[in-house]
């Protein structure tokens, strides 16, 4: 069974961060093959599979926002790409811009977030000197945001199967957006969906294992997984960086 997988670059680091702890070392160095394929035997619906593509989709990090990261990333995808880790990286945008809102809290509890209305120490006074009730704060931000993975995601992952280059798919993604895709898919191969946050698999990716074609599978990823399927240091002439 040729077995073809399509990361959501994003989505997996950002899961690796919230599983691993975000200033945890030993999880960013990441065989993003090696890892699908010590998932793919845990889950062990496939007994013949062998994973034969994988499809790394992400964006450049902005380098006059956050160097750093970007020299890091860079080093990273040369490693994945130098070293035979991936077949095809596929690259979206980093797009950096100031959006406008209001100054908000996250409530512990719910994790909602919760609009701050001026109180002391820091009130908001009307032209007559007196604390005006209620008032909210606006504030212009930095925002940055990753655009155009998921699109790819699907992109690949349609083009192989309808091509017949693949038997089987794993989506390495929590991203609803992908909800139709996968569902597609389903119906023409068995689909293992791996989500990277270890919490519960975004509704729209839900489904039955018996969908379509049937032998499909759902899998949270523990910290254990990161942690086992690191890439060798030197990988594809790169050294990992300092604190991954």
């Amino acid at each position: 069974m040729r077995v073809g997988v399509y990361v959501d670059g994003y989505n997996l680091y950002y899961g690796g961060r919230t599983v691993c702890g975000r200033g945890t070392a030993g999880w960013r160095w990441l065989d993003v093959r090696s890892f699908a394929a010590h998932i793919i035997a845990q889950q062990g619906a496939w007994r013949s599979a062998t994973v034969d593509r994988v499809v790394y989709c992400t964006a450049r990090v902005d380098s006059s926002t956050n160097p750093s990261a970007f020299a890091d990333q860079d080093v990273y995808l040369k490693a994945l790409q130098n070293g035979g880790v991936v077949d095809w990286i596929e690259y979206g945008n980093y797009v950096a811009r100031t959006k406008r809102g209001l100054l908000a809290t996250l409530d512990p509890v719910t994790r909602r977030p919760v609009i701050h209305e001026a109180t002391w120490p820091v009130v908001v006074q009307d032209s007559g000197g007196q604390p005006v009730r209620g008032a909210r704060y606006m504030a212009q931000y930095l925002h940055l945001e990753e655009k155009g993975s998921d699109v790819n995601v699907a992109t690949h992952l349609l083009l192989d199967v309808l091509a017949g280059k693949v038997d089987a798919a794993v989506v390495v993604s929590n991203d609803s957006d992908l909800a139709l895709p996968v569902r597609e898919v389903r119906a023409r191969v068995p689909v293992g969906v791996i989500n990277p946050q270890g919490s519960k698999t975004a509704g729209a990716l839900q489904g039955k294992q018996t969908d379509g074609v049937g032998d499909h599978w759902w899998w949270n990823v523990q910290k254990v997984a990161y942690l086992r399927n690191q890439l060798t240091d030197p990988t594809g002439g790169q050294r990992k960086p300092q604190g991954w």
